[in-house]
């Protein structure tokens, strides 16, 4: 992270080990080995002069000791895994030689190649068109339930996070303003945002009127209010939201939200 950067959390757990605090030395062992990382550009996120077969073989050399046949094959069995075609032959191409959706197969195989307990997806199909992002997405939900791999996916595509999450955490302005299984957030928004979120949302059946709008803008890192920072574009702001800062509040079994109004009529309509 970056030195500027301040974390919130008193701590921060992966199977019980604590991340916070954790040395440089031990960091790089977990890093792409208990936790991995699909990149949301993999042009930009792939070694230019090595190739896709040296790249994944590289990580299982790192952290699980194997020889370079061995090393070869586990990234052939994985590029096979991730149902890149002729896998033999790309083990040996550059990033360039390959199309959008094939090198994120290959960063999706680099992540899964150590056997990780935890992937972070960032934005992982935005690169890529319509029909290459439904095939990314039905790959990586199913290579998840064969796994069993937890996944933290990152992304601003409601439709993504309908298609592939079980639980949805919804953050604004660096806090986490709601969170729950994501058929109840869909179902019953209750935090301001969300609701902005969700009647922004094009669906494929007739509409009445425009598409709501969230009116104003994100503050900036330096003039975060010290309320709800979500007070300034909130129609249902009331004095208390600028004072106090709301607290995370179960509304129904599993289902968060930090708004001191809550539970909220649906007014998706509105501009929140």
């Amino acid at each position: 992270m970056p030195t500027t950067a301040r974390v919130d959390a008193s701590d921060s757990l992966l199977i019980d080990e604590a991340l916070l605090g954790m040395s440089e030395e031990r960091l790089l062992d977990v890093r792409g080995n208990r936790m991995a990382m699909i990149f949301q550009e993999p042009m930009t996120s792939l070694n230019p002069v090595f190739t896709i077969g040296e790249q994944i073989a590289e990580s299982v050399m790192r952290h699980q000791g194997l020889a370079d046949k061995a090393a070869r094959q586990r990234a052939l069995d994985m590029l096979e895994k991730v149902r890149v075609p002729d896998a033999r032959q790309r083990l040996d191409a550059y990033p360039h030689e390959l199309s959008g959706g094939m090198r994120q197969r290959a960063m999706i195989a680099m992540a899964l190649a150590n056997d990780p307990a935890l992937i972070i997806a960032d934005e992982p199909t935005t690169a890529l068109d319509v029909t290459i992002q439904a095939q990314i997405l039905s790959l990586i939900a199913n290579l998840q339930t064969e796994t069993g791999t937890a996944m933290i996916l990152i992304t601003h595509d409601l439709g993504v996070v309908a298609e592939v999450a079980d639980d949805v955490m919804v953050m604004y302005a660096g806090r986490v303003v709601e969170s729950g299984p994501v058929k109840t957030l869909f179902d019953d928004p209750q935090h301001p945002y969300t609701i902005g979120l969700m009647g922004s949302m094009p669906s494929i059946g007739p509409r009445e009127g425009r598409l709501a709008t969230i009116n104003g803008r994100v503050p900036t890192p330096a003039e975060m209010p010290g309320g709800c920072r979500f007070a300034g574009r909130c129609p249902f702001v009331i004095q208390q939201c600028r004072d106090e800062r709301p607290p995370l509040l179960e509304l129904s079994p599993g289902h968060f939200a930090a708004c001191i109004r809550a539970p909220l009529e649906q007014h998706v309509g509105v501009s929140a």
